[in-house]
């Protein structure tokens, strides 16, 4: 086969239900020039049996034990590949046609990296429509002071750049925010980011999603964090309580409001200039008196 100008990096484990439309959905890309590598960690589901369904030839199933790090699996991906630009999708998202073209025009502008906007659904209803970025957000200095702006989902990126940055981290104390970790030192290396401003695919929220999981983002970040902050001091207490005030918004989502309050009284404690943190505060209090 002759090499492909993107590779489709999809890591999954027993969820043999949503890759078939993740996969249905890159078979249907009005680019066609690409391969899929699904790197499955020895699923226990029919995962390869939905990849031989649909016989095409572009699309690898190579098992590969992650150990519970997806960054692994990513890696290893990424290492197989063989376009000059590797996209991402993780088994339970899915894109819409246009994603690849629409990227890989911005990727031939000059870009490294380029994401797109993406709808958030739950149980396949969409509910939000997030547009990443904005570019300015994207300098290293930036993305330590505010946060995350990208998604791994909606990126697509020279194979070339990720390498040259070390491909993600395989960490076990930062899993969940691994990407956020490279997107970082992408920055610092000075990498070219760019936006579609479109809505481009579908980001999945799981509804089983629990506190421990948000406070165990919240440690994963802050342990990024003091990696970039260690030749430069202590993290910033603002930036502390940016962290702790987006966890308690995450657990309000889910309905923890005694336990957002906490947070956001670390929040308050930490840096008490976060306006937002009272407004949510309110919220949750009034949640908790109605009994909620």
């Amino acid at each position: 086969m002759k090499q492909p100008t993107v590779s489709v990096v999809i890591p999954t484990y027993n969820h043999a239900s949503f890759l078939k439309k993740a996969l249905q959905s890159v078979i249907e890309q009005s680019f066609q020039d690409w391969e899929a590598v699904v790197v499955n960690n020895f699923s226990e589901d029919d995962t390869a049996e939905v990849v031989a369904s649909f016989g095409d030839p572009r699309i690898r199933l190579v098992d590969f034990r992650n150990n519970g790090i997806i960054a692994a699996s990513r890696n290893h991906g990424i290492g197989l590949s063989r376009g000059e630009y590797v996209a991402f999708l993780d088994s339970d998202d899915i894109w819409y046609p246009d994603k690849l073209l629409r990227c890989i025009e911005k990727l031939g502008e000059g870009n490294d990296v380029v994401c797109h906007g993406e709808n958030w659904t739950q149980e396949g209803v969409p509910f939000k429509k997030v547009f990443y970025g904005p570019l300015a957000a994207t300098g290293y200095e930036a993305l330590l002071k505010d946060g995350n702006c990208l998604s791994t989902s909606a990126i697509v990126a020279r194979k070339s750049v990720l390498e040259s940055a070390g491909n993600f981290s395989e960490d076990p104390e930062i899993v969940t925010v691994e990407d956020y970790d490279l997107w970082l030192r992408l920055a610092e290396r000075k990498s070219r980011f760019a936006f579609v401003e479109e809505i481009l695919g579908e980001y999945t929220l799981h509804p089983g999603n629990q506190s421990k999981a948000v406070l165990r983002n919240m440690n994963a970040e802050l342990a990024v964090l003091k990696n970039h902050y260690s030749s430069r001091g202590e993290i910033p207490k603002s930036r502390q309580a940016l962290l702790y005030f987006r966890s308690a918004r995450a657990l309000q989502r889910q309905g923890s409001h005694r336990e957002a309050l906490l947070w956001l009284f670390r929040s308050w404690k930490t840096f008490p200039f976060i306006l937002r943190a009272y407004v949510a505060s309110l919220i949750s209090m009034a949640h908790l008196c109605k009994g909620g």
